[in-house]
């Protein structure tokens, strides 16, 4: 099901007036659109810190809706639900649960600006994260997903999409996968595509265990009631090291990009985790961590990394800010970026795709139209017939829907190139960026276009994403 696409602006507008009151802490609109986390990088250490993973309370049903908008269901509550009506956090509907748009501490832009400068704390326990087991799981996962899930080393990550089946190449969602010792391999899944995905895995998995039998089974856990909190920016690892057990003996300058360690974190008084899951990574281009925490323990941990830091270092931050420093870092928000009609080398996510798994015979789900699609027109494939891209545009900020036209020529008519999918002012550039998708030849970095915004058609030029450099943790120069 492919997720409604409105502007961001209106979007935020009616969420936040939706809210009830009880909920409400300022009176300030969320002025960007609502996003999701791409969860970034996983790869655990210590085998015998994995506990074993039950789920817990149960969410209720949740439709598949817009990742900003309210499902038709009750809205579940995260973890940190009641730390982040505490802190007087302005909550809004997002992927089926009360999630925090942004906090009165800092407007949704100077929270995006702090977060650059120094570290913010993220809830996304919307996300769904899987276990996936059993001898088949890496053969199964190479079935569903272009990745070469089987070549990945312990303790490492990749991002990868999850292929319809019906073989057209399309993204039925965008994931991470880490894999974990013992066959086992940790998947997280977008919120708003929870019970699409649910029901994905479900029939696939039923196909592959009755034609594999016995040997190659594959088994599924969702970690149901956890806490994922995400902690990002250039001082996210001296906040996280403060935190830090002795004797989980991690030296996280060792701990790299697309990484992850088990470690436990003390708490408040002479408390100590469990052991966690800390992956090197996250979804606005800064260093960072993303922590998998049982329910129980999710708001100890994340009030002792507040603790850690103080409010000079790191403080809450809201989907709002989350947006436009995933925007600026060129990441992909599915539903609105990436959909089923949408694939992985028009959407230039070619990379995920390892040399050797781009054959038509590679079998997994749309390999034949992806394999012609690496290979450009001029070189005997079929190539894409339009590419995703970044722009600056003049004046007025261009939102999800506006139209991409050419540049007409003086007394000609402009031609329609394209569509923006993700828009919004660049608290970091002072510039208006977006991405979108623009007919194959137009993509290029320099070619002048125009986006109508307005009704008027506004100057923008394509640039190369990220917009913002990106600042993850590859180890000491």
């Amino acid at each position: 099901m492919r997720l409604a696409r409105t502007p961001a602006a209106r979007t935020a507008l009616q969420t936040a007036r939706r809210i009830p009151t009880t909920h409400t802490a300022t009176s300030s609109p969320a002025l960007l659109l609502l996003s999701r986390h791409l969860h970034l990088s996983t790869a655990p250490l210590r085998p015998a810190a994995l506990r074993t993973i039950k789920p817990t309370t149960a969410l209720p049903t949740i439709r598949h809706g817009s990742s900003s908008s309210s499902s038709d269901g009750p809205l579940a509550k995260t973890p940190l639900y009641d730390l982040h009506l505490a802190n007087s956090a302005k909550m809004v509907p997002f992927g089926g649960f009360h999630m925090p748009v942004q906090y009165p501490s800092l407007s949704v832009s100077a929270s995006h600006v702090f977060t650059r400068e120094h570290a913010s704390i993220f809830d996304v326990s919307h996300m769904v994260q899987r276990i996936f087991s059993g001898p088949g799981a890496a053969a199964f996962l190479e079935r569903v997903t272009p990745s070469g899930v089987a070549a990945l080393e312990l303790h490492r990550s990749t991002l990868s999409c999850l292929m319809g089946p019906d073989g057209k190449g399309g993204i039925v969602d965008d994931t991470i996968i880490t894999r974990l010792p013992g066959e086992k391999f940790y998947v997280v899944t977008n919120a708003a595509c929870r019970e699409k995905d649910d029901g994905y895995f479900q029939a696939e998995m039923e196909k592959w265990n009755g034609e594999k039998g016995e040997g190659m089974e594959v088994r599924q856990e969702q970690l149901g009631g956890w806490g994922l909190v995400a902690l990002q920016g250039p001082e996210a690892a001296e906040v996280l090291g403060k935190c830090l057990d002795e004797g989980s003996g991690v030296d996280l300058r060792k701990v790299l990009f697309g990484q992850s360690v088990y470690a436990r974190v003390k708490m408040q008084g002479m408390e100590v985790s469990s052991g966690l899951l800390i992956s090197r990574g996250g979804y606005t281009g800064e260093d960072g961590f993303e922590i998998s925490i049982p329910a129980e323990e999710t708001v100890a941990v994340t009030e002792a990394l507040l603790a850690a830091g103080g409010k000079e270092k790191v403080q809450l931050a809201g989907l709002g800010a989350r947006d436009s420093l995933r925007l600026e870092a060129g990441m992909c928000l599915y539903g609105h970026d990436l959909d089923e009609s949408t694939t992985p080398v028009e959407a230039g996510l070619s990379w995920i795709i390892p040399k050797e798994r781009r054959t038509a015979d590679a079998g997994y789900y749309g390999a034949e139209v992806l394999a012609g699609q690496v290979v450009l027109r001029s070189k005997g494939g079929t190539g894409v017939r339009r590419r995703r891209v970044g722009l600056i545009v003049e004046g007025a900020p261009a939102r999800e829907g506006a139209e991409i036209v050419s540049r007409p020529e003086e007394g000609g008519e402009a031609v329609k190139l394209g569509t923006v999918t993700s828009g919004c002012p660049s608290p970091t550039l002072g510039k208006n960026i977006a991405m979108g998708y623009v007919k194959d030849g137009f993509h290029k970095a320099g070619t002048e276009v125009g986006v109508v915004v307005r009704g008027r058609v506004r100057k923008a030029v394509v640039t190369k994403m990220p917009f913002v450099p990106t600042k993850y943790w590859k180890g000491d120069s």
